[in-house]
């Protein structure tokens, strides 16, 4: 069975641990509806990444529910797993290409979990796949590097080719883990406005881990903070008071 809609993401009492007893996450629960930008924000080790690589299975959570589309991705393996994985894109801190393939073949290994394994290894896409690639590069700026390898570009460039792969997927939710931090600043705006532009066009929501609590504020919808493996705001930009960021992050020298 696989998502034919989204209808949400949902999570219920999720908790992850890489040592046994020890609890990264703490029952998490988080509902996802709305499109646009959704925002989690917390110190380095609260467990913001870790809580995206447990939706899309890439960390199996230690126990609770992830429900993508009516069914619970904790439970599923295999065919069944990569079927529902495909519907949920994922842009990487570190880009996470293939730098010795080009900018176009790279924009098109979006397109793998809905091809055979046989046309994936030989390549074999579609004209409708590729005139869609090469639209999406065209929209991030990068139309005239296709054929460039992608270890020949800069970090914004590459972060553009991260987020086009992801878009080529149709997904039904983008996760993009700090997909700004080893940005200068002007280039972190640029990619903040790409991401909150497909999640406008696509009407879908984009769940971004960021350090950068002003870039939160000015492009997300909604805040998520975390704090010590837990969420301890769950709302509006608008609504979030320095005494919340000082308990999120400890401390208040960092707020002057």
């Amino acid at each position: 069975m696989a998502v034919e809609s989204y209808d949400g993401l949902k999570i219920n009492h999720l908790y992850h641990e890489y040592v046994a007893g020890k609890p990264i996450l703490k029952d998490i629960n988080i509902d996802i509806s709305e499109q646009g930008i959704i925002a989690i924000i917390g110190p380095s080790g609260t467990g913001k990444s870790t809580l995206l690589r447990c939706i899309n299975r890439l960390n199996d959570p230690s126990q609770g529910e992830i429900l993508f589309g009516g069914l619970d991705l904790t439970q599923l393996k295999g065919q069944a797993l990569r079927k529902q994985r495909r519907h949920i894109g994922m842009v990487f801190q570190e880009y996470n290409l293939v730098e010795r393939l080009t900018v176009l073949e790279n924009v098109m290994c979006g397109r793998l979990g809905y091809m055979s394994s046989w046309k994936a290894w030989r390549r074999q896409y579609g004209s409708d796949d590729l005139a869609k690639a090469f639209e999406l590069l065209n929209f991030v700026g990068l139309q005239d590097f296709a054929n460039q390898r992608a270890d020949s570009l800069s970090g914004g460039q590459r972060q553009r080719v991260g987020i086009a792969r992801a878009v080529m997927q149709d997904p039904y939710i983008l996760l993009a883990d700090e997909p700004t931090s080893s940005l200068d600043p002007k280039t972190a705006v640029e990619i903040m406005e790409l991401m909150e532009t497909f999640a406008k066009q696509k009407n879908i929501p984009v769940l971004v881990n960021i350090h950068d609590v002003n870039l939160a504020k000015r492009y997300a919808k909604r805040i998520i903070g975390m704090s010590d493996g837990k969420v301890h705001y769950d709302g509006s930009p608008e609504g979030i008071t320095e005494e919340d960021l000082k308990i999120i992050y400890g401390g208040e020298s960092w707020l002057d």
